[in-house]
């Protein structure tokens, strides 16, 4: 121990083992080499930060292979430099083909940018989504369908990349599909992967559309094989059905002037058949065996509330007193419930509808 802290001792304290020291300095291509080391070293991270960083050094290196072949003339300082510089350059063609392989085409390209990549979906993540749908993109004419009602199955899925698509059913119009909307998302909620439908709407495009397509059954494998992408889908999906039906609402306000919410139940029976009437069934059928037997019908059973009885007028003389304004009480929870429902209000609660919607079924 003694022995080699002496001989930091010397190496520190004593005289430097060079006799003499070279007066001259190194070329230029040295320095050249060690400043292109130097901005080679203050290299970032990242693809483009290691495009810097092994450029510079690369170029450092080489450099130092030149020094030492027509300057210093030192064979171990050439091959040394020479071995760095391949080193480098062979880095650089590895981020050259990965940058290659991680190019996507325009139209996919975009589409990561404008609706996976606000999410954070990762690029292998959504490359195996491309690859699903076979890096196709797929166009439509003016006037072209896409499906027609009760013709086409519902075997894919599919997102509108440009232009725009009408959806209409019965030949009435319904809403609009824009562009990265999907184009079938409720048709494919609402069938299990077993299971097999076809449209209930008609898809005609409007202008000139390109859009991509997943088979169905391709897509549910990979749903099933990745949680993260089906994850992904369930939650864009639901979005987009949700934007459906609400522009489905706006449209009933536009036209009728009130805001209907598709949420609640009124909105539902309005929409869908009523039920009839039991009363007015059977009221229907007593006066037809009434016609057929040839008596009468009988009338009605009518309420007759009985007249209070009068008091005895004032005398003339008397003036007449002020009607007296009684507070009347507030009847309790028995007493209403004990009451029988007015006309109208029975009639609304027979036919199954809710008082704040509409009697008339609003054409869309």
């Amino acid at each position: 121990m003694s022995a080699n802290s002496s001989t930091v001792a010397q190496l520190l304290w004593q005289g430097p083992v060079c006799i003499g020291w070279n007066q001259d300095l190194e070329g230029a291509v040295y320095h050249l080499a060690n400043c292109f080391l130097l901005l080679g070293f203050m290299g970032g991270s990242g693809v483009y930060g290691c495009f810097y960083l092994f450029g510079f050094l690369g170029t450092g290196y080489l450099c130092c292979v030149l020094w030492g072949w027509f300057d210093a003339c030192g064979l171990d300082i050439v091959l040394w430099s020479l071995l760095l510089t391949t080193a480098c350059l062979l880095q650089l063609a590895h981020l050259v083909f990965r940058l290659h392989e991680d190019t996507l085409p325009e139209e996919f390209g975009l589409l990561y940018r404008t609706l996976y990549l606000p999410l954070q979906v990762p690029l292998q993540a959504y490359k195996e989504i491309v690859h699903c749908c076979e890096e196709q993109v797929l166009t439509l004419a003016t006037e072209q369908t896409y499906a027609v009602e009760g013709e086409t199955p519902i075997n894919r899925l599919s997102l509108l990349l440009s232009g725009r698509v009408r959806v209409s059913q019965d030949g009435q119009f319904l809403h609009y599909i824009f562009p990265y909307q999907f184009m079938d998302s409720p048709e494919w909620e609402s069938l299990q992967p077993s299971e097999e439908g076809v449209f209930q709407v008609t898809l005609t495009a409007e202008t000139a559309c390109s859009y991509i397509s997943w088979p169905r059954k391709s897509l549910h494998l990979l749903l099933a094989k990745e949680r993260y992408i089906s994850r992904l889908f369930s939650a864009l999906l639901g979005y987009d059905i949700s934007e459906k039906l609400y522009g489905l609402n706006d449209k009933l306000f536009a036209k009728f002037g009130l805001r209907f919410d598709i949420r609640l139940p009124s909105l539902y029976h309005v929409l869908g058949p009523a039920a009839p009437d039991p009363g007015l069934e059977s009221t229907e059928e007593d006066e037809d065996i009434q016609e057929a037997a040839g008596t009468p019908p009988r009338a009605p059973a009518t309420n007759v509330r009985p007249a209070p009885p009068c008091s005895p007028t004032p005398a003339a003389t008397d003036p007449p007193a002020p009607p007296s304004r009684a507070r009347m009480s507030r009847p309790d929870s028995g007493t209403l419930a004990s009451r029988t429902p007015p006309q109208s209000c029975s009639q609304v609660t027979s036919m199954g509808q809710a008082p704040l919607a509409p009697v008339h079924t609003p054409e869309l």
